[in-house]
């Protein structure tokens, strides 16, 4: 099951405490499906839980049986209905004109936790979020032009700012911010859903920081590599030379010293010497070296 399949499945586990938040579920759900006009309504779903909820919502809704008949498009269910007392009861409701170009009434969704009921249904109908683990994306999408500018003010009273655009004749409204995503699968009933978006947020976060701590450090072993390659240059240069002898002793040492052990970085290095040398210390010594080679 896909990411989004898990989310709309938590989301029909929640099952809506009235027949008001019913109504507003509905109101989401027509809203953002196939066809919703003053002449039929057309809910199509690949989800098993939402085609199992649909029937139950409309009923607890308006107080009929399912309000669409139910039958099979490309192995996914289809929820049809043109009955025009049907579709007279239902726009009713919603206080919605005959031929009116669809808007969403506040004024339907004034009981508490309506406006989440209705942001849950059109989730359940138009909406999709991306695993999590690949990348952050959460939409929905609607043909209703009018419903999409309306939309962003909906979360915007939950403090989030949703982003939109338009696609293929198709109006979305969408987020990028994993924890925007996060909030959104809240407050649509999805705490599961959220707490996995949580994870794979600090999953990703934590191999991006070992990602540039072996960056760093394999950065910090090439510099070393270098120098060390640069030293041992210089201290044989010297030595072809047969001013190795002439050398004061503690340049001879460190010398000698480098020679011996040319995989270690100058602090490694530095603590090698009986006693131990500080790093600037034998920073000093090697520096003295290479001029000295430099001359030859």
């Amino acid at each position: 099951m896909s990411f989004s399949g898990e989310v709309k499945a938590e989301l029909c586990r929640q099952e809506p405490a009235s027949r008001a938040l019913s109504q507003a579920e509905c109101y989401g759900l027509l809203l953002f499906a196939n066809t919703f006009t003053s002449k039929e309504i057309k809910i199509v779903t690949s989800s098993e839980e939402l085609k199992r909820r649909i029937p139950r919502l409309f009923r607890r809704a308006f107080g009929t049986g399912p309000d669409c008949e139910a039958g099979e498009e490309g192995g996914r269910a289809v929820f049809y209905t043109a009955d025009p007392e049907k579709l007279g009861r239902i726009r009713s409701a919603f206080g919605m004109e005959p031929e009116s170009a669809l808007h969403i009434n506040l004024g339907a969704l004034e009981d508490p936790g309506a406006r989440e009921a209705f942001l849950r249904g059109a989730f359940l109908a138009g909406g999709s979020v991306t695993d999590p683990a690949k990348r952050y994306h959460l939409e929905l999408t609607t043909t209703h032009y009018f419903v999409s500018r309306e939309m962003p003010s909906l979360f915007q009273e939950m403090g989030l700012e949703p982003k939109t655009v338009s696609r293929a004749g198709s109006f979305v409204t969408y987020f990028k911010s994993s924890a925007a995503i996060e909030d959104v699968l809240t407050a649509l009933g999805a705490p599961v859903c959220a707490m996995q978006v949580m994870s794979a947020k600090i999953e990703k976060d934590m191999k991006n920081s070992v990602n540039r701590k072996v960056n760093c450090d394999t950065a910090n072993v090439m510099k070393s590599v270098v120098a060390s390659e640069e030293q041992i240059a210089a201290i044989r240069k010297i030595r072809r030379a047969g001013l190795m002898s002439s050398l004061p002793e503690k340049l001879r040492q460190t010398a000698e010293k480098r020679e011996e052990l040319p995989e270690l970085s100058l602090t490694e290095l530095a603590a090698a010497f009986e006693p131990p040398l500080t790093k600037s210390g034998i920073n000093h010594r090697m520096r003295k070296l290479l001029a000295i080679a430099r001359e030859l």
